[in-house]
């Protein structure tokens, strides 16, 4: 399995347009609308031509309508296998909430809880 590295960053929102307004404005994000997703990438620093941030340690985000599971700030964990990634989670205590979806041809996703009730993503590159 990948190191476990915190990859991407989801933030629902009551009202998105707002949300997006007070990101860009107050820290300067740049904001990509995807409404067949119904959701919005969030670029917090430059990106290279892969679509990873540049600087170490840095990463982007997404945004979308705060609705069923998705109540809080989530953090996304990078990982090889989603399958292997949610059956070693659940060996520890965790819970799977949603298992492997795909995103387009960008990869898959993934959510589960942890030991203490958190909702945590799972992401696994389409090359992996």
């Amino acid at each position: 399995m990948k190191s476990g590295s915190v990859t991407h960053f989801e933030i629902p929102a009551d009202n998105v347009e707002r949300a997006e307004r007070f990101y860009a404005e107050s820290f300067g994000w740049n904001i990509q609308d995807m409404p067949e997703m119904s959701y919005a990438m969030l670029s917090t620093t430059p990106s290279g031509k892969d679509g990873r941030p540049k600087d170490p340690g840095a990463i982007n985000g997404g945004m979308m309508k705060r609705s069923g599971m998705f109540t809080a700030p989530v953090v996304t964990i990078d990982v090889d296998d989603i399958d292997e990634a949610l059956a070693t989670v659940e060996q520890h205590g965790g819970t799977t909430k949603m298992g492997r979806q795909a995103v387009g041809d960008m990869g898959f996703t993934g959510y589960f809880s942890d030991t203490e009730g958190n909702l945590i993503g799972l992401w696994q590159s389409a090359n992996s």
